[in-house]
């Protein structure tokens, strides 16, 4: 039996993700299943857990941001969080996140 996707609302500074659209505000709604949620949720907990890696990264000033893997592993969070909502997301958060070009930058700088 297929999973039924819910309306979720997600606040992308803070890798909030909401059920009720009123608890805060939100840049993007999705409809997606249990199971997607899960995976958005773990590719925040990524993304943060890698700015916590480069909070601490930061003073020590002679590693440049092209040569950091915590920057590479913060980048490629952000990147999944991105697809998965622009492939989730209503129309408005697919047309704002073709808009950043965001998914067209992954094929330029060779993530893909």
């Amino acid at each position: 039996m297929a999973e039924s996707k819910k309306t979720y609302y997600i606040e992308l500074g803070s890798g909030q993700i909401f059920q009720d659209r009123e608890c805060s505000t939100w840049n993007y709604k999705i409809e997606a299943t249990d199971n997607e949620i899960i995976r958005l949720r773990s590719y925040f907990d990524q993304s943060y857990s890698a700015d916590i890696e480069n909070f601490y990264r930061a003073h020590v000033p002679y590693v440049q941001y092209h040569y950091d893997r915590g920057n590479d592993t913060n980048d490629m969070a952000l990147q999944k969080i991105y697809e998965m909502i622009h492939e989730l997301g209503d129309q408005e958060a697919k047309n704002h996140i073709e808009a950043i070009g965001i998914l067209q930058a992954k094929t330029q700088d060779g993530f893909s």
